[in-house]
């Protein structure tokens, strides 16, 4: 079994951690993300409240101070996108105001731009953004994340902030866009059962691959090309490989949502002209070349011939 790195993103706005526990994790209080609509406030002891704007104007005589943090989606906006297991965060951010070279892709360099936090503790975050496409004003962006921060380790639950400081709105003011991804450990692994063993013996291959997981709805599929088999005497191919007598050309998900996919095989006698003999080791890999980051992942399955 293998442990990776899962990133599970938040998928919208909506999905706002109260003022309290954003101070929990961290968060300085003038930097405390409120529901879209509503205001942050500092009350005259310092702490943070998120009120309708309404209220708000009428706590200003009172000496609340109001700190402009705002959504401007329809027009600056942060779409993260899933992760690779490879403790890499990719996302986009849209802003039109940068997008000056129409007929062009632009580079634009990040610094001033974004703030990236972890449990509210500073991390380096990429130092340019590149539009997606000439004229699309669509920036990526890929965050490589500390295996550590101030020496602990990123460990289950640990929330990275994504701040963007944009200068000028469409009312000429600045705003605060910002998105929080919260980290899980999770496995991904290869496993059978049913004999896999033995040669000419059905059974069941299976894989936990969240990132395959693309309709919540329906079940998705691996393709069996994406699984690479190695055993001793320098067999090399794919499990689509016809000799493999799979009963479907995918790994299928076992119901939607599950991130479970798996498929029945057999493992042959004869692979590409070879003999395979009993006590010969085989692996199964994964080779993820789906990722946002263009990452290769391997995840693998050993085995002996019984």
């Amino acid at each position: 079994m293998i442990f990776l790195l899962v990133i599970f993103i938040q998928p919208s706005f909506s999905e706002i951690d109260s003022p309290r526990k954003q101070i929990k994790l961290g968060i300085a209080p003038d930097k405390i993300t409120c529901h879209e609509g509503l205001v942050l406030m500092l009350k005259p002891s310092g702490g943070p409240a998120c009120l309708k704007e309404a209220s708000a104007v009428k706590l200003q005589d009172r000496g609340w101070i109001q700190i402009v943090h705002k959504f401007e989606k329809s027009v600056k906006e942060i779409e993260t996108i899933p992760a690779s297991q490879n403790s890499i965060v990719n996302f986009y951010i849209t802003d039109q105001d940068l997008n000056t070279s129409h007929n062009a892709v632009d580079s634009i360099n990040t610094e001033n731009l974004f703030e990236f936090t972890i449990n509210g503790i500073p991390i380096r975050g990429p130092e340019t953004m590149i539009e997606t496409g000439p004229d699309t004003g669509k920036f990526y962006l890929k965050l490589d994340l500390p295996n550590q921060v101030n020496g602990k380790a990123i460990t289950q639950d640990d929330v990275l902030l994504i701040r963007y400081l944009d200068q000028t709105d469409a009312a000429g003011e600045s705003r605060v866009v910002t998105k929080s991804v919260v980290l899980s450990q999770t496995f991904a692994k290869i496993e059978s059962s049913g004999g896999g063993s033995r040669i000419g013996h059905e059974f069941t291959l299976r894989i936990y691959e969240p990132d395959s997981n693309t309709d919540s709805k329906d079940e998705d599929k691996i393709p069996l090309s994406s699984f690479e088999y190695r055993g001793d005497g320098g067999i090399r191919t794919t499990l689509a490989n016809p000799r493999f007598d799979a009963n479907s050309a995918f790994l299928i998900e076992t119901g939607p949502n599950t991130s479970t996919f798996e498929v029945k095989i057999k493992i042959p006698r004869q692979l590409d002209g070879k003999i395979i003999h009993i006590g010969d080791k085989y692996e199964i890999r994964y080779i993820d070349k789906s990722t946002p980051s263009g990452t290769y992942e391997k995840i693998i399955f050993k085995g002996r011939i019984g």
